[in-house]
């Protein structure tokens, strides 16, 4: 008599699923209150619990490519959407549509009212930790069920952030090679572990649709951490490589702890500032785990 090998059925059964997902993948776009457009892209289990993953600086939703990929969170909805002056976004001009971190944080609270998202789980890594703590200042944690930094940017303080003055310094030139070797040493300087070429070239090519005013005004943009992280009562968890080149580690999670002793916080050592690409399985089960404890 045939016996069926229910182990034999695993890799169709997970290919299954992340056609399903597939399938559930649809792209939309929210209004922020200033009338800025943001491009919003959707998929994963549309009954799942929603999770909102906010990109980092010169970023857009590609960033989260191994998230979205990946059939342990499938079982997720998984929403992503591009920042303004990034990505499929729109790109106001002049920057004061950027330096005003109430905006990034308006912009976050639209995402949320467009997807009809029910008390979310916010995923923030580097810049997109700031828009996160942006957010808790304006509207506190009760629209949502926590929050994960990923090597994020508690504060915009020169003791959080490694100093690289002549790269900010040349992201905002005039001069387009200038301005494009800038940009590419700043992704690098993102991974400790490189990428494989095709990722990181699409990562660069996406690096160089960001808006040049953008990368102005968020220089000066205004971070208030400490009205955001200290009232909050959801979980918060900070997730850091210690290899991070762009923000430093310990005096970030000491800041953010110092706000709130009720933060908790788990280290990469193999990471730089991109663990969610560097040690992409070991995140998705640290994700995965926290989103669980939420439910």
């Amino acid at each position: 008599m045939f016996i069926l090998n229910p182990l034999r059925l695993l890799p169709a059964l997970l290919l299954a699923a992340v056609l399903h997902a597939s399938a559930q993948a649809r792209d939309y776009t929210a209004t922020a209150p200033d009338g800025v457009t943001l491009a919003v892209h959707e998929s994963g289990n549309p009954q799942g619990v929603p999770v909102i993953f906010i990109h980092g600086l010169l970023g857009s939703h590609l960033n989260w490519s191994e998230q979205l990929a990946s059939p342990q969170l499938q079982r997720y909805r998984l929403i992503t959407y591009d920042l303004r002056g990034h990505g499929l976004s729109a790109k106001p001009s002049g920057t004061e549509a950027y330096s005003d971190g109430r905006r990034w944080a308006a912009d976050l609270q639209a995402v949320m009212q467009a997807a009809q998202a029910r008390k979310p789980v916010l995923v923030g890594w580097s810049f997109g930790g700031a828009v996160i703590s942006n957010y808790l200042a304006a509207y506190g944690d009760k629209a949502i069920a926590g929050a994960v930094y990923v090597d994020g940017v508690i504060e915009l303080k020169p003791e959080q952030i490694t100093p690289h003055p002549e790269i900010y310094r040349d992201l905002v030139s005039d001069d387009l090679r200038t301005h494009l070797d800038a940009i590419n040493t700043f992704l690098r300087l993102c991974f400790q572990k490189q990428p494989a070429a095709t990722v990181f070239e699409r990562l660069l090519a996406n690096a160089a649709m960001a808006s040049w005013d953008m990368q102005r005004g968020v220089q000066s943009m205004t971070v208030p951490a400490a009205e955001g992280l200290r009232a909050a009562s959801v979980p918060l968890l900070l997730l850091y490589g210690e290899q991070d080149a762009l923000v430093r580690t310990e005096p970030a999670i000491a800041r953010a702890v110092a706000l709130n002793p009720r933060i908790q916080s788990k280290r990469y050592a193999q990471s730089g500032h991109a663990p969610f690409l560097e040690e992409a399985q070991r995140f998705n089960n640290d994700l995965a785990a926290f989103i669980d404890q939420r439910r």
